[in-house]
């Protein structure tokens, strides 16, 4: 699958220290870079379990004008996410479809040095569950669209920054796609988007704005079972935040920008694909800017 669930941590961290020490504002559910090669590609119909494994490191904050406050940031987050995905045979509108949940499983290590604030914790963050995938696939393409929603059942406390939840509630919808440049399929370029719409926050009158973000890649497959490419993300804040709560300038809307290389490899006698991306974010406003780090295994049943 804005980072999976890197960004649920750093949301933590940001509402929980940053709204009241650097104005700083709320960013959405989405982990940016859960998905990379080929993203925008939904699997046949079957039982699949995708189990992303995040690593997100930052020592930088970047301010309204993209430049380093200063702040003495140290942040390491660790998050474990089992997704299963049901692909049925039913079809819908003449595309597969199916559904999925996940459930991330976090280990945040916080550290501000400019005023002196240590934290760590490790819980489960917010649930999300997708009702509506459905996947066309034709000759040289294929096409994905899906409904999601999170949900703020992680735990969540505004005095401790490395809580995961993030106190409400996103409904996402999604929409991408892949083409293969050649007859063969191995070569590959997909973009895949996804809008977020927030509800209120449950305990502070803050509604965050909605946000809209990019992953994309282009790769290379070889030998069957070796995909190598390039990938990235974007995203943008597009709309204020709003309620007596928000302390920060709303006119300032986050965003940010990174670019990676990806390895995958098929194993075919544990029926498993496995994928390695790392994501280096090259510009960011009003957040931290890191670096991104998604292992991924899918298992087919």
């Amino acid at each position: 699958m804005r980072k999976l669930a890197c960004l649920l941590i750093v949301v933590g961290v940001l509402l929980g220290v940053f709204q009241q020490t650097l104005s700083a504002q709320v960013t959405g559910h989405y982990p940016l870079g859960s998905e990379g090669l080929k993203g925008a590609t939904l699997p046949p119909p079957g039982l699949y379990l995708k189990t992303y494994t995040n690593f997100y490191t930052a020592n930088v904050y970047r301010n309204r004008s993209g430049d380093n406050n200063g702040l003495g940031l140290d942040l390491d987050a660790l998050a474990v996410v089992p997704r299963l995905i049901w692909m049925t045979d039913k079809e819908i509108l003449g595309a597969d479809y199916g559904m999925d949940a996940l459930i991330p499983l976090i280990y945040t290590d916080f550290e501000l040095d400019t005023i002196g604030l240590k934290d760590n914790d490790f819980c489960y963050g917010d649930l999300f569950v997708e009702p509506v995938d459905l996947a066309w696939h034709g000759e040289r393409y294929d096409i994905g669209a899906a409904y999601g929603l999170w949900m703020p059942t992680g735990q969540y406390d505004r005095r401790n920054p490395a809580s995961p939840g993030k106190d409400f509630w996103t409904n996402m919808f999604t929409l991408g796609g892949t083409y293969y440049l050649d007859e063969e399929k191995t070569w590959s370029a997909s973009v895949l988007g996804r809008y977020e719409i927030h509800s209120e926050r449950d305990h502070t009158d803050v509604k965050p704005g909605q946000n809209v973000l990019f992953e994309w890649g282009v790769g290379k497959s070889f030998a069957k079972v070796w995909e190598v490419g390039v990938v990235g993300y974007n995203q943008w804040q597009l709309t204020d935040d709003h309620g007596k709560d928000v302390t920060w300038d709303k006119e300032v809307h986050d965003r940010v920008g990174a670019i990676g290389p990806e390895v995958n490899v098929f194993i075919p006698p544990l029926k498993s694909f496995l994928s390695l991306r790392c994501n280096f974010e090259y510009s960011a406003v009003d957040r931290p800017a890191g670096t991104n780090v998604t292992l991924t295994l899918i298992n087919i049943f």
